[in-house]
């Protein structure tokens, strides 16, 4: 059966900080960080979902309903919020302020210019930082609870 959050349209959510970082030289601020909020919104219900998956299987161990959430709001967290979403902004700045430096294109023409490097830059930058998040997750926090790989499923 395939994962709503995972499988699915609604996994696009997660990146809706992303693209407002791209935007940011056009939109404003407020605009950003609601981005944030729908890719938080997305975290949370995954981790919901996560939870109540676990809880159907495990009825009887809440420490493994526990694990389910914690790991896959701490894992959605770095993977589709905080890291693409610092690199995204970085790269965005960057970009602008090269632009400036280097050319004399008209104010307008390096904003968008930036904002289509940082929506061409998303796809490129997902799997990288995944599995750098598995990586981090499978060296720090998945030891204190013996889950190697992927977060506990249900």
């Amino acid at each position: 059966e395939p994962d709503l959050y995972r499988d699915t349209w609604v996994r696009y959510l997660g990146y809706a900080n992303e693209v407002g970082e791209s935007f940011r030289p056009l939109v404003p601020v407020p605009v950003v960080w609601a981005s944030y909020g729908v890719a938080t919104a997305y975290v949370t219900a995954d981790a919901i979902d996560k939870g109540r998956k676990a809880a159907t299987v495990h009825a009887q161990d809440p420490t493994r309903v526990a694990v389910a959430v914690v790991d896959t709001f701490v894992w959605q967290s770095l993977a589709s919020v905080a890291i693409p979403g610092f690199t995204i902004n970085r790269l965005c700045a960057a970009s602008l302020a090269l632009l400036g430096s280097l050319t004399r294109w008209p104010l307008p023409v390096r904003r968008w210019t930036t904002t289509a490097l940082g929506l061409a830059a998303i796809p490129l930058i997902i799997t990288p930082i995944d599995r750098t998040v598995d990586f981090l997750m499978d060296s720090s926090l998945r030891k204190l609870y013996g889950t190697p790989g992927e977060p506990p499923t249900s």
